[in-house]
């Protein structure tokens, strides 16, 4: 359970390398028992501001907090943190219990208690009974089970991930991503997640900063993220959004009117509206929230005619690609194959039906 109490401060964090400005002014509070998760591009700065908070990297400017302590000059390994690295690390020379062990050489406790520790964090990462098994004989979902096991038995007060899963195929990928979030539950620590993965995101979750060029472009829970994007640039990044060029009427009392090629005249609420002053004025929508509508069906809302240019069947859904009727570009329309809805061939002419709810104006 996530707390109102901030785990990590981040304070204007600043990262130079040379002449290159890797983080920009980085503003950000991460609750204790969060599962959070930094996503972006390749080269936007998530890496480095994990690196930072790890104290693997050091800052140019500005404050890093964990727990209520600043962390300027102290080391990694002085840090209440523990990293899974994309690689899991796992040395093959050991056993699965040496492997997981390894931090605890140091430690005062006897080698039955230290045993038991390792045994009971096994057991946490459903690995029990595979303590004395050669570390090079698992599998990926296994090793990475190995490096989260041998993370979480020094007890830190925040998991940094740095993109664990990458290395998984996709059926192991998400079985692992359900397993990460029952363990962060179970265990109740902080969990700040590096990931280029929109969709891994946005599972695992309660929390998401979306970063690019080294700076946070919004920062919210899922739901906030994918249904009201702040900027044009987000909404493109997290999911697959359609955009049409607007136009905006008036505004007054809460409301704005706006002509939408393809679609006509809508009205919608001001907090539809994102001033994030990407270019022309555009509404954009996910490709759920449009319906095919079949022979005989009647919108709830509105509809548009169009010719549907392609069709790409995934088994559970169809994507169609429609071209509206006066629009250039087509848009992409997401329909579950329920039992005894034919999929529709190209070429054919049909009515896609709307709602104003499901727009997002970006001006």
């Amino acid at each position: 359970m996530t707390s109102a109490k901030p785990m990590i401060e981040l304070k204007d964090v600043q990262k130079w390398y040379g002449d290159y400005h890797a983080l920009r002014g980085i503003n950000a509070e991460i609750r204790a028992g969060e599962f959070f998760s930094l996503l972006g591009p390749s080269g936007c700065g998530k890496t480095t501001l994990l690196r930072t908070i790890a104290g693997f990297e050091d800052i140019t400017s500005g404050v890093v907090m964990i727990d209520g302590k600043s962390m300027e000059d102290v080391p990694a390994n002085k840090r209440p943190t523990n990293m899974v690295f994309q690689s899991y690390a796992i040395f093959p020379h050991l056993s699965v219990e040496q492997n997981v062990g390894f931090g605890l050489r140091r430690d005062p406790r006897t080698a039955a208690e230290k045993q038991k520790a390792v045994d009971e964090t096994l057991e946490m990462v459903g690995l029990k009974g595979y303590g004395k098994r050669a570390a090079h004989a698992l599998s990926g979902g296994q090793r990475q089970r190995v490096a989260l096991a041998r993370a979480l038995i020094l007890k830190p007060k925040v998991l940094l991930l740095d993109e664990p899963l990458s290395a998984l195929d996709k059926k192991m990928r998400e079985h692992m991503q359900v397993e990460l979030i029952k363990l962060q539950r179970q265990v109740g620590i902080t969990f700040i997640l590096v990931t280029h993965d929109q969709e891994e995101a946005l599972v695992m979750s309660d929390r998401i900063a979306v970063m690019f060029e080294g700076e946070i472009a919004q920062l919210d829970d899922p739901e906030t993220l994918y249904r009201r994007p702040k900027t044009r640039k987000v909404a493109d990044f997290i999911g697959v959004m359609n955009f049409l060029p607007a136009t905006i009427l008036s505004e007054a009392g809460g409301k704005v009117e706006i002509e939408v090629q393809g679609f006509g005249r809508a009205s919608i609420d001001a907090d539809q509206v994102s001033n994030s002053h990407d270019g022309a004025a555009a509404v954009g929508f996910r490709p759920e929230t449009l319906t095919i509508l079949y022979e005989g069906q009647t919108p709830l809302d509105r509809e548009a005619p169009g010719i549907i240019e392609e069709v790409v069947y995934y088994g559970d859904m169809t994507y169609y690609d429609v071209k509206l009727d006066g629009v250039t570009e087509p848009v992409r329309i997401s329909m579950r194959n329920v039992f005894g809805r034919e999929v529709l061939e190209r070429g054919a002419r049909t009515r896609v039906a709307w709602s104003s709810g499901a727009l997002v104006l970006f001006r």
